[in-house]
């Protein structure tokens, strides 16, 4: 591993389902992999709407930019990932109780497909606390 940049594993997030990390630290930034909606207890997809999935989503953000040691309040960027660009308000409505105050900038991007048949995929860049 890179002296510029260290491994970030919250033990409250689901594990990986791939050969990434939940989020990695690198200069005064927390870069954190995309969450879908595993539940992190049965690693299972939990949510039958994208709405519920989005809330799973945003819990698993927390805890992965938790164990970063920073909160949501410290985004920078998010980048919201839907397989149905027709769920972007129900989305809306879910993000926005996690972003109450000061959002971050934030792109939402329509997909063809998102792991394990997920209906929403939600990343982000954190700006780590001093």
């Amino acid at each position: 591993m890179s002296h510029n940049r260290e491994v970030v594993t919250a033990i409250d997030a689901p594990a990986a389902i791939g050969p990434y990390s939940h989020a990695v630290r690198a200069g005064g930034l927390l870069f954190v992999s995309g969450q879908i909606p595993i539940d992190p207890a049965s690693g299972e997809l939990v949510g039958a709407t994208a709405a519920e999935q989005a809330r799973v989503c945003l819990e698993n953000l927390t805890a992965v930019v938790a164990a970063g040691g920073a909160s949501l309040a410290d985004a920078a960027q998010v980048t919201v990932y839907l397989t149905d660009m027709a769920d972007f308000a129900a989305v809306n409505d879910v993000y926005a109780t996690f972003f109450e105050a000061d959002p971050p900038a934030r792109a939402a991007i329509a997909v063809a497909g998102l792991p394990k048949g997920s209906l929403v995929e939600i990343a982000a860049v954190i700006a780590l606390p001093d």
